[in-house]
């Protein structure tokens, strides 16, 4: 039986896989160590693998998308509550700014990490180097996993 994947590209992502990671806030390519130094800022090297983070541009798209994502939860629930349950003025007013901030601050590390991992998997930006070394890896082992092509 021929394995088609060496251990030594054990850690590497597919697209879907990258993301997943960069949502929980881990490196896109291993898997292993943070991606965040703080609770916005990108590390520059992951410090498990050494791979190179700092080529991210995620500028505003992360908040645009955190945006986006708190819209369509609240304003369906605001309106439900408003016309079917009619709450006092005051509760509106405490209620719905409480809990945009508590999404907002919730959800903007994992997209912003989500997009971080989209755009190492896509070889955005300055991460086209490291994606065609991926690339590179994967066409060679291929070629090593199934010898005589079949």
């Amino acid at each position: 039986m021929v394995q088609t994947q060496p251990d030594d590209r054990r850690g590497t992502a597919g697209n879907l896989e990258a993301v997943k990671r960069g949502f929980f806030g881990r490196c896109p390519h291993c898997g292993q160590s943070h991606m965040f130094r703080a609770f916005l800022k990108v590390a520059d090297n992951c410090p498990a693998c050494g791979e190179e983070l700092h080529h991210h541009r995620a500028d505003d798209f992360p908040a645009y998308v955190v945006i986006v994502i708190v819209g369509h939860i609240l304003v369906p629930l605001v309106l439900l509550v408003e016309t079917h349950l009619a709450p006092p003025f005051w509760v509106g007013m405490t209620v719905w700014p409480a809990a945009v901030v508590a999404l907002t601050l919730a959800l903007i590390q994992p997209v912003k990490g989500a997009i971080v991992g989209l755009q190492w998997a896509m070889g955005m930006h300055g991460f086209d180097q490291a994606k065609q070394a991926r690339d590179a890896l994967r066409g060679s082992s291929a070629s090593v996993a199934s010898p005589g092509g079949t």
